[in-house]
Parts: C-alpha cells; structure tokens; sequence
C-alpha cells in the first residue's frame, strides 16, 4: 500500500498546536482594508482554531488526529 500523504495546500495554510487543535488565519483581513473598522482588523490578528463542525474533514486532509 502507499504511503499516506497529507494535503500541502491545507499544511501551508494550518498549524497543528501541541494539544492537537487547529490553527488557522482569519478570513476577509488581508485587502480591502480602507473600509474595515480598526476594531474589526485587530480582531483578525488573534488567533482562530477550527470548529468542531471541519475537524474530521481536516483531520483526514492532514492524517492527524486532532481535537477542536
């Protein structure tokens, strides 16, 4: 059988913290700004994790075991 190889496209994009949760950058923050509130572009900067609803899908993508 061959090897199990994880999606390089999602690897760029996604941390896998030490607990096992996901990490991942939030939408909408990287152009466009002029009209975006600083509130609203501060709130981009914090960190985001993956929800339970994608962490399967996720998990299989990367062939990790991973928790939300």
């Amino acid at each position: 059988m061959s090897k199990l190889k994880t999606h390089k496209g999602l690897a760029k994009r996604v941390k896998v913290t030490a607990s096992g949760r996901v990490k991942v950058r939030r939408a909408f923050g990287g152009h466009l700004r002029s009209h975006k509130s600083g509130k609203l572009m501060r709130s981009y900067r914090s960190s985001n994790y993956v929800g339970p609803a994608d962490i399967k899908r996720i998990g299989a993508m990367m062939k990790a075991r991973l928790t939300s």
